[in-house]
Formats: structure tokens, sequence, C-alpha cells
């Protein structure tokens, strides 16, 4: 399997290069990795370090397995259009559902008054697919969202994870715009 085609010619400007990312292996397979590693990080700080999902964990933990699984379909598919439109579309709806749910998760803690908002005991999936039955291990609840007690260079896990949903949400958004500037040009 071939990481990279050499369709650009010499001369072409770095937005240009940009706007032809979604036809490459590469960048999907970054992408793919790197959403791959924070849920297998996340999975090893539930079962190793015995930190215990909340709610709203549970919903960015989702939304980060939503993006590797559309990254890795981009990744094995990049030459096919209709492929690339639903890898995009998936990663840019997990993006943004998993920073709503870290801002979520943020409010929880920090405004929200714990007598009258709370997180579930159990996720709310659809019935066609209850993830928490399927796999308990990954996706059963076992935490209290106003936990905070990791903290990593002073900012906590839902910090965290807003930033990291915000960056991979830019970066989808950019590289998606400047594809539609440029894609005629290519």
């Amino acid at each position: 399997m071939k990481l990279y085609k050499n369709k650009m010619s010499a001369g072409a400007t770095p937005l240009h290069k940009i706007a032809s990312w979604p036809e490459f292996r590469w960048p999907w397979l970054l992408l793919a990795l790197a959403a791959t590693g924070l849920v297998l990080a996340a999975l090893f700080m539930q079962h190793v370090q015995e930190l215990n999902p909340c709610e709203q964990c549970i919903y960015q933990r989702t939304a980060m397995i939503s993006i590797a699984l559309f990254a890795w379909l981009g990744f094995l598919m990049p030459q096919w259009i209709l492929v690339r439109i639903v890898a995009y579309a998936g990663w840019l709806y997990s993006a943004w559902a998993g920073y709503g749910s870290a801002a979520h998760h943020l409010w929880l803690q920090r405004d929200a008054n714990p007598l009258f908002h709370s997180c579930a005991a159990i996720p709310s999936f659809p019935n066609w697919a209850p993830l928490h039955e399927w796999l308990p291990s990954v996706f059963a609840i076992t935490g209290v969202c106003g936990d905070d007690g990791w903290r990593f260079l002073s900012l906590n896990m839902p910090e965290w994870m807003r930033i990291i949903f915000a960056i991979f949400l830019a970066i989808g958004v950019i590289t998606l715009l400047i594809r539609i500037v440029y894609a005629r040009r290519i």
C-alpha cells in the first residue's frame, strides 16, 4: 500500500498541497493513529490507573472512537470520493460532539449545582446500539462527573479533551475550506 501519491507538481503552493491531503493515505493515517492512541490512553487510565469514567467521559470516548474509525476508513480507501465524504463528515461530526461533551463536562464540574445537575448512571446510547451492554469494560459508567482528581500541566481531563477535540475540529474545517477553495486548481 502506498502512503503517498506523487500527484502534485513541484511548483504547487502549500495551500494547494493541503487541499490535496484527503486524497493521500498519510494524513488519514496520522489522524487514525492519534485518535486510536488517545482511546488506548483512556483505557489505560481506566483499567491500569483506576480512573473511573463518568457519563461525559464515556461520550467523549465514544466520539474519539468514532474519529478513529472514520479516519481508518479514510486511510483504507482515500481514492473513492464517497468514502472521503463519509470519513470527513464522520470526523467533523464526532469532533464537534466530543467538544460539546467536554464543554458540558466542564460546566458540570465548575458551574452546575450538583443538587440539580448530575451525571447519569447509565449512558443514553440508542436502543439499537447499547454499547455499555455490549462492551461494559469500554463503555460502562463507573465514575462521577464532578470528580476532578487527574491533572496534567494544571489542566484536568475535560479541559484537555476540549483542547484535543478543538484541534481535531480545526484541522478538519481548515483542510476542508482550503480544499473547497483550491480543489479546482489542483
